[in-house]
């Protein structure tokens, strides 16, 4: 694709885009004060909300939500209300900024198709996480304490003793921890009002029962051809969400598909080591090391999420990334996204990007698209990988993941081609999957030590005993 093309995204401003987000920023502004406290400008920004939602089967619900912010006498089922029609209107900002994105790249998208078991149900052992989150709200992130945050365990434990919500368990636990981090929160100069208001959103609607995260099951086969890997890294967990075609066996357009696999860890195990704990997959983690093909057989596909299974797939012929995207990414069809996922932040759509420069933009490298910037995110770019911001600087070519964040459209790296010292070289996230490539950092790397191979002797020994 010439970068010209992606010009397109700033093609004039979305309608009604700007106001709906401006809408949700200040019900976020309340969540930071809580709920219990809500003042006139909170209770009139609850109500803006809910107004936005009017017309739509939320509307009788989220207005009477509004009307008990401004009274005081919030219940569980209020919040609910609000949860939701706070989650429709980023899911609207989604899908039009989706839309822009696919009109731009010209890009075919399938309808969302629901699960036909529809019908929401809250299990039991998330009754105790529902009343945390209502009284979590009440208070807003500056009335958080140490009391408030350790109530929150309970409802952990009883929600990861039922394997169907542990989803919900994780989710909270995490969300806790940031706040539990980031005390005393009413002495933060700022807060992330829009991050924590998403997790509280999301937690909110998981604990009624809500799914519809995926589409229905249905069984693949054919070709899968990696085009780059997106690596997540945390103190607790290493994720490789990996960004494929899939040829199917059958004939018919190449779809846009992801494989999702992630290892718990400790946080002493960081960058190249984490590949380490991926070695339960060593048909992925070969084909990204060496840009090689799968063959996969009988996969559950889930939209454009495929449930991974080693021993249905198969390591292929050699497959260069890059010439996969430049003949197969243009006619490719991209899933739908389901409902839960709807969100602004959520959008990640691999492309291929050739024939730009990329110039200096305020101090963000910015690939220059016929005057226009489209910022490259190297904050990204995730230390088990040899991509490094000197090199996407010097690049011509990028196979990379457009993204929305902070009201722009950003690129992030997945793989460049770059001329360094006269010659053509290139660069993957996934290039380490099998052990470092470049000499410097697996010689920093030996002189460190392993870390997971000492802490498995260490646990080794400890059962040892």
């Amino acid at each position: 694709m010439l970068a010209a093309h992606l010009t397109r995204l700033h093609d004039g401003t979305i309608p009604g885009l700007a106001e709906t987000l401006a809408v949700v920023d200040r019900a976020d502004d309340t969540l930071t004060a809580g709920l219990a406290r809500a003042d006139e400008p909170g209770a009139a920004a609850w109500a803006a909300l809910a107004a936005a939602v009017g017309g739509t089967p939320l509307a009788e619900r989220a207005d009477a939500a509004a009307g008990a912010v401004r009274t005081g006498a919030l219940a569980e089922d209020h919040l609910a209300a609000l949860a939701g029609a706070r989650a429709a209107l980023l899911g609207a900002a989604h899908d039009a900024l989706l839309d822009r994105l696919d009109t731009a790249l010209g890009r075919p998208r399938a309808a969302w198709t629901a699960a036909p078991d529809g019908t929401a149900v809250s299990p039991p052992a998330l009754a105790g996480a529902r009343a945390w989150l209502h009284e979590l709200a009440l208070a807003g992130w500056r009335g958080t304490d140490h009391e408030l945050l350790s109530a929150a365990a309970a409802p952990v434990e009883a929600a990861l003793a039922d394997p169907a919500s542990r989803r919900i368990a994780v989710l909270l636990d995490g969300l806790a921890a940031e706040l539990r981090a980031a005390l005393p929160v009413a002495s933060l100069p700022q807060v992330p009002a829009r991050r924590w208001a998403d997790l509280w959103t999301r937690a909110v609607l998981l604990t009624l029962g809500a799914h519809g995260e995926t589409a229905p099951g249905e069984p693949v086969t054919g070709r899968l051809l990696p085009l780059g890997v997106d690596l997540h890294e945390h103190d607790t967990a290493f994720q490789a969400q990996v960004h494929a075609l899939l040829e199917p066996a059958g004939g018919g357009a190449p779809r846009l598909v992801r494989v999702t696999v992630v290892a718990a860890k400790v946080a002493t195990i960081v960058g190249p080591a984490g590949w380490r704990l991926l070695e339960a997959y060593p048909v992925l983690i070969t084909a990204l090391a060496q840009r090689r093909a799968i063959t996969v057989t009988d996969l559950t596909a889930h939209g454009a999420d495929l449930r991974w299974a080693e021993e249905r797939a198969a390591l292929g012929e050699p497959a260069d990334p890059f010439a996969t995207a430049r003949v197969l990414l243009a006619g490719a069809t991209a899933a739908a996204t389901p409902p839960l996922l709807r969100h602004p932040a959520a959008i990640a759509e691999p492309v291929l990007v050739e024939g730009y420069t990329v110039r200096d933009d305020d101090g963000v490298p910015a690939l220059d698209l016929d005057g226009r910037s489209l910022h490259l995110a190297t904050d990204r770019l995730p230390a088990a990988g040899p991509l490094t911001p000197a090199l996407v600087a010097a690049s011509t070519a990028c196979l990379g993941l457009l993204r929305w964040d902070d009201d722009r459209w950003l690129l992030q790296p997945l793989a460049v081609r770059a001329t360094v010292k006269r010659q053509t070289v290139e660069a993957h996230n996934g290039d380490w999957a099998c052990g470092v490539t470049d000499p410097k950092t697996a010689k920093a790397l030996a002189k460190a030590g392993d870390a997971v191979a000492v802490l498995r002797e260490r646990a080794g020994r400890l059962l040892r005993r």
